[in-house]
């Protein structure tokens, strides 16, 4: 496993720029499912067919970034984020656009309080020294991702873009496992989810699903000062009860409630106030559709060392396979 999330975080792919991991995970998968194409959006749809129900497994292929607004005369690049990303987070970190070209982020020195930091005192620095130079390599509009290896120290990954390359090699693997299935089942690797969910409502939309789940990460409340939440890293897969988009529907929640009991496997509850996955643009659409969310506990959410536990992935694979070889 640790090979593919190395190669899925490692693969460039900030929201509305997701052709390159798409790639990637269209090679992964080709030859594994009866059907796979990408709508109008650029979601990437991989469909395993059956008779009995058609359930649509959601994980997004796009990561957060950060857009060149301004390049000044003495060659430094002004941003701003895409997606949710921290001031706090990126400062000191590299950056790399999509044609290789890296750059640092830095702030202002005149920035007195860590308060005041935001990113219109901080800039990109690749190198140059004039604007002309700097626009060899990257013009406003240019979109960068955060550069960050990936590894596997003491049972946990640790990585840039967990979220949610994470939630890709798990339906990755799981098309790996199946290989002849008694519902449909519809693997979406979706679009711009960090900037407003919008690749998976379009997809589900189209699919028209019986249920959905979507397969994503959450933060933990198992670090020292953090705020209190009831997840933590090690103690499973996280069923998702609510978050800030979704209540999640009895049909789903309660049938992966049971199945991880029947197939004992280990599991959380997952009951978050801010923030939203997938699910929450999918149960709103066509009508409506029963949703809900299997997510993996991470530390440093849209951070550059995101951090999951190795045995909570595998629980969600267990509980994922489970819910779609389900018959009631």
């Amino acid at each position: 496993m640790i090979e593919l999330v190395r190669e899925l975080a490692g693969t460039y792919g900030p929201s509305g720029r997701e052709d390159e991991i798409r790639g990637v995970i269209r090679k992964k998968i080709s030859g594994k499912v009866d059907e796979l194409y990408t709508d109008t959006l650029g979601n990437l749809i991989a469909v395993k067919k059956g008779n009995g129900k058609r359930i649509m497994l959601a994980a997004h292929m796009d990561e957060i970034g950060v857009v060149a607004t301004y390049i000044e005369e003495n060659g430094f690049i002004r941003f701003s984020n895409i997606g949710g990303v921290s001031p706090v987070f990126s400062l000191g970190q590299r950056v790399r656009f999509a044609n290789g070209v890296c750059g640092c982020v830095c702030y202002e020195e005149k920035l007195k309080e860590p308060k005041d930091l935001n990113f219109s005192k901080m800039f990109i620095d690749i190198g140059t020294n004039s604007r002309e130079r700097t626009m060899e390599y990257v013009s406003p509009g240019d979109i960068a991702v955060f550069e960050a290896g990936t590894i596997e120290q003491n049972g946990r990954y640790i990585s840039k873009a967990l979220d949610d390359r994470i939630g890709c090699a798990v339906l990755i693997e799981l098309i790996g496992q199946l290989n002849e299935v008694k519902n449909e089942i519809a693997f979406v690797f979706t679009v711009q989810e960090e900037v407003g969910l919008r690749g998976a409502g379009t997809a589900a939309y189209a699919i028209k699903p019986d249920l959905a789940v979507a397969v994503d990460v959450t933060n933990t409340g198992d670090t020292p000062g953090c705020n209190p939440l009831s997840i933590e890293l090690g103690k499973g897969a996280a069923v998702m009860i609510k978050d800030g988009r979704t209540i999640s529907h009895p049909l789903v929640k309660n049938k992966l409630i049971d199945l991880a009991k029947r197939f004992d496997i280990q599991y959380q509850l997952e009951v978050i106030e801010k923030g939203g996955n997938d699910a929450g643009s999918i149960h709103t659409t066509a009508g409506g559709i029963p949703s809900g969310g299997v997510s993996i506990p991470c530390r440093y959410m849209h951070s550059p060392c995101e951090m999951v536990d190795a045995g909570d992935v595998n629980n969600v694979v267990k509980l994922l396979k489970a819910f779609i070889q389900s018959e009631d």
